[in-house]
């Protein structure tokens, strides 16, 4: 018998990456522990996102993550398969591929959307749970769109522009608001007034979102409102047709376009399972997230059905949910591996956060009894901030990154909490001459300064000389330190330290008071003269305006060295010897930060070849430090 403790997860959902992670973590040096994740698909989707794709917020690749980039150089050993039966007793999986042993079991198989025996609903109306569901929606609309555009039939028109979303939880509420976004682009694109485009959203429920504080269940109506949602409660679904629903056995509202988001249950494996089960096919699991009965099985994220010490509900099927278990799961398998005391399931939820568009959202955070409530722009600010701690968990720097680009720099419309102003790029070409002018100035300041620096090293002329305290100084030594930094001022060539833009550009007393205690601690010695640091930082600063000059000239690292630039434009002034003029040597800089270099520059050509020679390298691949 093998001593080798084989550890699978099936699902690449929330529950089950994090998990997965968490293991591999622990088991990195024992060679005594397989991990396997299995997984009918070779991406991790973020489930809660898929609206922003079904609506063409953002691009089809912001909602997933290949599976061989999150596990990069980790012992997660990718299959893909699809399971069709799980056998408890001899501890394997059966899937359409192959079959695998285990010796503990992690399952986070997730959800499917629940119909609730609603007529036709399986049949006719759309999903919103996997990418393929927001990639056919996206389609449909747009088609819907294309279709309407010359058909001349009213009635046929108005059921192509008519679009229905059933469900007023989370996706439903999500789904509504990014599509009263979309639809004015779309309406402007094919040429059709808004005032034909119908959006409904309706739910058997009395409220929408009942999990919310009635302050912001106003709110979000409002906001769907303005958008030209039209909210119907109280509706029971009789139906779904092909050409619409019923609702409520008496009316009819006809629409090609029916999303249904009114729920969810366990997944097909799930209902399959013998185990024991409880609600709609959630796993009924002990303090410890082990299925009942079971003690090499665990579950994570939406299989789990638990009610805490002191609850009355069970834990909610969302994303903390799966973050939460995932710790605690990973913790109990090292636990039984290595021999410890398992711990118990006490997870505390830090609140809700629903966007209603890509530029407003409500948050409810904190604890059940004292609830902080938000809207608009701080609350879509909470929400994509918890977004990104979450991929900082799953892939690092990588997927934070196209996050940031896709949510806030490429979004079109401005639909995003930032509105468009960080959404325009300009187009680099007309960067070009700025950039040679910069990177010219900063060269011609540096060759003037090298021949003295290269002379006589210790001739300190960029740095004052050290002034005694105000109290005791004579006016003499003032206006000795006040010569010298003239000359720094000017050394570059400059005829007068003022010049003709005006006298050096005023520095806060506080700024230059952090400047004087660390040029005494860093520059000066007791006695007044200049240290080693300063000969060092002088010399340091003249090659720097040379280098960097040239680098920009070329093109080349365009936005580490406008960055660079800034940096020492920022330290002549906090200096006191900046004239007016540093101000655009500095702002000039900001504006090449975004890149000239792929522009007649060397960056076209030296950046793609090293990102993809970074992105070989082992470590850069395992924290994700790539773009």
């Amino acid at each position: 018998m093998s001593d080798v403790k084989k550890i699978v997860l099936l699902g690449a959902g929330y529950g089950g990456v994090l998990t997965a992670k968490k293991l591999a973590k622990k088991f990195k040096k024992r060679d005594d522990v397989t991990i396997t994740l299995i997984d009918k698909n070779p991406y991790h989707t973020m489930l809660t996102e898929l609206h922003e794709v079904a609506a063409n917020r953002v691009p089809e690749d912001a909602v997933r993550i290949s599976l061989e980039k999150i596990f990069a150089g980790r012992k997660v050993n990718i299959v893909l398969d699809y399971i069709q039966e799980i056998d408890f007793e001899g501890k394997k999986l059966v899937g359409d591929v192959n079959t695998y042993d285990y010796d503990y079991l992690v399952l986070g198989s997730g959800s499917k959307p629940a119909f609730f025996g609603c007529k036709g609903a399986q049949e006719n109306a759309f999903t919103l749970w996997s990418f393929e569901d927001a990639l056919r929606i996206k389609q449909h609309i747009m088609d819907n769109f294309t279709k309407a555009v010359s058909e001349r039939d009213a009635k046929k028109r108005q059921k192509l522009l008519t679009f229905v979303t059933i469900g007023c939880g989370f996706t439903g509420v999500e789904m509504a608001g990014e599509l009263g976004e979309w639809v004015k682009r779309l309406c402007q694109d094919f040429d059709i007034d808004r005032s034909e485009v119908k959006l409904y959203i309706m739910d058997l429920l009395p409220k929408l979102l009942p999990m919310l504080d009635d302050k912001l269940i106003k709110k979000t109506e409002n906001r769907l409102n303005k958008l030209g949602v039209e909210i119907l409660l109280n509706s029971n679904i009789t139906e779904v047709k092909k050409d619409g629903v019923i609702i409520n056995n008496e009316r009819f509202i006809e629409s090609e376009t029916v999303i249904w988001a009114a729920g969810i249950e366990g997944s097909d494996i799930a209902s399959k399972l013998d185990i024991e089960k409880i609600g709609r096919n959630r796993v009924q699991t002990d303090e410890n997230l082990r299925a009942k009965g079971k003690e090499n099985v665990f579950v994570v994220g939406d299989n789990i059905f638990f009610i805490p010490e002191g609850e009355e509900r069970p834990v909610p099927q969302m994303v903390e949910n799966a973050e939460h278990s995932s710790a605690l799961v990973a913790k109990n398998i090292v636990a039984t591996i290595n021999g410890g005391e398992l711990l118990k399931y006490k997870p505390k939820f830090h609140g809700m956060m629903v966007s209603i568009g890509g530029q407003y959202a409500v948050a409810q955070v904190g604890s059940a009894q004292k609830p902080m409530k938000f809207t608009g722009w701080i609350a879509m600010f909470i929400k994509h901030f918890i977004n990104v701690i979450y991929f900082l968990q799953v892939a690092g720097f990588h997927k934070v990154w196209n996050y940031v680009i896709h949510e806030f720099f490429s979004v079109p419309d401005r639909r995003s909490f930032l509105g468009g102003y960080f959404a325009k790029r300009s187009p680099n070409f007309w960067l070009f001459p700025l950039r040679l002018f910069v990177g010219y100035k900063w060269l011609e300041e540096g060759i003037a300064k090298l021949p003295r620096v290269l002379e006589n090293p210790s001739d300190i002329f960029l740095i004052p000389a050290k002034v005694a305290a105000t109290s005791g100084a004579s006016w003499a030594d003032t206006a000795t330190a006040a010569s010298q930094v003239a000359e720094a001022a000017t050394s570059g060539g400059a005829e007068a330290a003022t010049s003709a833009w005006g006298a050096a550009l005023p520095v806060p007393e506080w700024i230059q008071g952090i400047v004087d205690w660390s040029m005494n601690l860093i520059f000066y010695s007791s006695d007044g003269s200049f240290t080693f640091m300063a000969t060092f930082f002088q010399t340091a600063m003249v090659f720097a305006e040379i280098v960097f000059g040239i680098l920009l000239i070329a093109g080349l690292f365009t936005a580490i060295s406008s960055l660079a630039t800034v940096a020492m434009g920022i330290m002549i002034w906090s200096s006191g010897m900046a004239p007016f003029e540093m101000l655009w040597y500095i702002f000039g800089a900001i504006a090449l930060v975004g890149g000239s270099g792929s522009t007649f520059g060397l960056d076209y050509y030296v950046l793609p070849w090293l990102k993809k020679k970074w992105k070989k390298v082992k470590w850069a691949k395992k924290w994700y430090l790539y773009t």
